[in-house]
């Protein structure tokens, strides 16, 4: 299996002696093409030779035992299957970075080669960088031109034997080492001791240095080398002096970058409904290997799993723990590591690849330390191999769909295959489940366990619907809030208690427009306004990541009453500090969480109360647990209802349910107040009274009238290319080859609301599949018709993307 976008696998000859070494799972080096080398993985060791082409030789292997196991190569062929992607996309996402060995091409000058006057001007510069670096890679190469194309020019170098290229495979992993020192085995005795200390008398700092020594060494623990530095306060430099007249020896020692410490406490005793509930998922687990547990926000669903986890973990097995938000596994860790100290290892995208490496390598060999994986979404292709449960936390969430790039998956959904096929249990759990989950455990599909009593009997919050419409009429807005909003949050900050306030966009204002001629600055590459970051006086746009600075006047008429319209987080902030600046305010989405820490850096602040409101979007909204917020403000509930979406309400409603579960959550009840144009909707109805039961009627009723999941099944296509009749002919002719065999489930051709990004022009297709029909067999028609599109000349270079359950 190649770590390239093609659906089949490959055959590679090997010796009588490798064939014997091999094993499934390993990784080989093997050369594809005519100078491309890639680490392939071995799926299968057999004897017949392929006919259609000659099997090349293997490079060499890379491991000495298999890296993935069976379980997970059955998972990545059911994903692969399922969602109609190729196989060597999944094993691409699937692996860390650092096992995937690519070729890097190295350049060489050929000593032999002296008539310099036959070069080219670019030419030259590559051959001149050559006389200064014994070698070059193709990125320096790129660097040097300032040019993306660089393969023609090397090509004609290589012509003129002016250089040689060779094809060389790194390996990216590096253990980390820590540096240790011990005393030279020449001073094993005392007197060679007190002679050295004698010699050293002139040498104070060296002689404080072997005076610390000792003072640590009486401890019977090896000595970091960092550690002696601090306790003699010596420089690295005067340690080296030492070992350099073999007075100490540095040695290394390889550990692993993520170790916890920490006690273990025994788990919380859980009250009379969350214990029922306990009770109830495990005769659940009897009949059902998926269980759903519907409890309310602050109903104490984590301590429910816990025990669950608990009861896993003494029968031996591991346990998945599955998180939509890297910034809720903070939080999530901090409580499990007090209860499992360190069984626990960390598995997403802000860890460093290596650090990625060794939760593989602990995972695949079962080691203490990985009994149970907290991550996000592509935790769910680690090496387990007797799997227990897993538990989907926040199951609705769409943070657990991949829509870029593919494999399209949906971890909730591979989760309940991977259970099966370890033959364990799954947990579903959330407030707001989605649709399907619901329907699917009504259906008697799931099991179902209610939890409908927040923790310690607090009473779910007030929730108030603040109606802007009549407030900008009787002028009673301040900036983006009304008097009730100002109102509320001042109680609440007098109380010296926190706010939470939930603004679902980022930047300063989404729109700059000139109020002459009503012109806005777009993005060159998307067909999207710039969002306007008044941090930076720059505008971005949000697609592309394309950026420029804040324009005096309009590019269009020239004058200079620009104005902005829209608002974003930064705003908010802004007005805050205006209107509170007593209070200290923070801010939390994509702009202030870059890094590592950078979730870790706000919440542990907001946590400590060093922030009184914090302003954020989305990543607010998710099984954050803050004990002393008591108000929850949402700015403007009506940019979240107005979408051109089938879920837009069902969405709505989980998003603003899960952002009001963040108030009152210790003591007193909370307060959620709800600025909108159209207090009557629906949806905000169902919110303000918390009716999971309404609304999944109602939407439910939609989705049967409309033809829509959980009913129906969705597949999704998508063109993509820079010239916009190209995917308009190509979009038109799949629309007719679809039709001629599904007739009227086939919607489209449709442009999204952003119809070109990147400089891509975007159509959409969507295939509706009726519950009596063959998945299968559709997805059989839908490929044949893919092959078919491309083999027409004209239509090879779109993209063409395929999404199975897209929504």
């Amino acid at each position: 299996m190649l770590p390239i976008p093609l659906h089949k696998t490959f055959t590679y000859s090997v010796t009588e002696a490798e064939a014997n070494f091999l094993e499934k799972g390993m990784r080989v080096a093997v050369s594809f093409g005519k100078t491309k080398m890639y680490t392939a993985l071995v799926v299968e060791i057999h004897t017949t030779a392929p006919t259609l082409y000659e099997a090349k030789d293997i490079h060499q292997i890379l491991d000495e035992k298999p890296i993935v196991n069976e379980q997970q190569l059955k998972h990545w062929q059911w994903i692969s299957n399922y969602y109609m992607c190729p196989l060597g996309d999944v094993f691409r996402a699937a692996l860390p970075s650092a096992f995937l060995l690519e070729s890097e091409t190295i350049i060489y000058k050929n000593e032999a080669f002296t008539d310099e006057s036959i070069l080219t001007d670019t030419e030259f510069l590559i051959f001149e960088a050559l006389q200064h670096q014994s070698q070059l890679t193709i990125h320096q190469v790129v660097d040097i031109l300032d040019k993306k194309k660089v393969m023609p020019i090397i090509n004609e170098l290589i012509k003129k034997s002016a250089i040689y290229i060779k094809e060389e495979i790194y390996e990216v992993y590096k253990p980390k080492l820590i540096k240790y020192v011990r005393m030279h085995p020449n001073y094993s005795n005392d007197a060679d001791l007190e002679n050295l200390l004698n010699e050293l008398s002139r040498a104070k700092k060296q002689r404080d240095a072997v005076l610390s020594f000792f003072q640590l060494s009486s401890s019977k623990k090896p000595i970091k080398a960092k550690d002696l530095e601090t306790n003699a306060n010596v420089s690295a430099s005067i340690l080296k002096a030492l070992v350099d007249k073999n007075i100490f020896e540095f040695y290394h020692l390889k550990t692993d970058r993520i170790n916890y410490k920490g006690d273990t406490n025994s788990l919380k005793e859980l009250n009379e409904f969350q214990q029922k509930a306990l009770e109830e998922i495990e005769t659940s687990f009897q009949e059902k290997d998926v269980v759903l547990l519907h409890g309310i926000t602050s109903s104490g669903k984590t301590e429910v799993y816990t025990k669950l986890i608990q009861n896993v973990l003494d029968s031996g097995k591991q346990v998945l723990f599955l998180l939509p938000e890297i910034a809720l596994t903070t939080q999530i860790i901090t409580r499990l590591q007090h209860y499992f100290g360190n069984q626990i290892s960390v598995f997403h995208s802000k860890y460093s690849m290596n650090e990625r490496v060794e939760v593989w390598n602990n995972v695949l060999e079962n080691k203490p330390k990985a009994q149970i994986i907290l991550g996000a979404r592509s935790s769910v292709f680690l090496p387990f191999n007797n799997l227990g449960l897993i538990v989907v936390d926040e199951e609705h969430e769409t943070s657990y769909k991949q829509f870029e790039p593919s494999p399209r998956y949906n971890a909730r959904d591979s989760a309940i295959v991977l259970a099966n096929i370890h033959k364990g249990k799954i947990l579903l759990g959330s407030a707001t489940p989605a649709l399907e989950s619901y329907f699917n455990a009504t259906q008697n599909k799931y099991g179902l366990v209610e939890l409908n009593r927040r923790f310690g009997n607090v009473q779910l919050p007030k929730i108030e619907l603040i109606d802007i419409k009549d407030k900008h009429k009787k002028k009673l807005m301040k900036g983006h809030f009304s008097d009730r909003m100002l109102q509320l949050i001042t109680e609440a900050l007098e109380q010296k208690e926190q706010v939470i306030l939930f603004q679902n966009r980022r930047g300063f204002s989404p729109v700059v427009e000139c109020n002459t001629c009503g012109n806005s600055p777009q993005c060159p590459n998307c067909d999207v306004s710039l969002t306007y970051h008044k941090y930076r006086n720059e505008l971005r746009c949000h697609y592309c990541h394309y950026q420029r600075a804040m324009p005096n006047s309009c590019g269009a008429c020239g004058s200079n009453t620009l104005d902005t319209k829209g608002f974003g987080t930064e705003q908010i902030e802004l007005e805050l500090k205006e209107l509170f600046p007593d209070n200290s305010i923070g801010r939390m989405d994509l702009d202030t969480t870059r890094g590592k820490f950078g979730y870790q850096k706000i919440i542990g602040a907001f946590e400590a109360h060093e922030i009184d409101i914090l302003v954020g979007t989305q990543m607010l909204s998710k099984g954050l647990d803050f004990e002393n917020v008591s108000l929850v403000g949402i700015l403007n509930a009506d940019s979240m209802l107005n979408f051109p979406d089938f879920r837009a309400h069902e969405r709505a409603y989980q998003l603003m349910v899960q952002v009001s579960g963040r108030a009152g959550r210790s003591k007193k009840q909370g307060n959620v107040a709800i600025q909108t144009f159209n207090p009557h909707h629906q949806i905000l109805q169902q919110v303000s009274t918390t009716n999971y039961a309404e609304m999944y009627k109602e939407q439910l009723n939609d989705r049967w009238q409309y033809h829509y999941p959980p009913y129906y099944r969705l597949i999704k296509i998508t063109l993509k290319h820079k010239d916009f009749i190209r995917v308009d002919n190509g979009i038109n002719w799949l629309f007719k080859s679809l039709q001629n065999v599904f007739g009227e489930h086939v919607l489209g051709p449709t442009a999204p609301a952003v119809a070109r990004v990147r400089n891509q022009y975007i159509k959409n297709l969507v295939i509706k599949i009726p519950p009596k029909q063959s998945l299968a067999k559709t997805k059989e028609q839908i490929a044949k018709i893919k092959n078919t599109f491309e083999a027409v000349k004209d239509f090879r270079p779109i993209r063409f993307i395929l999404d199975v359950d897209a929504y």
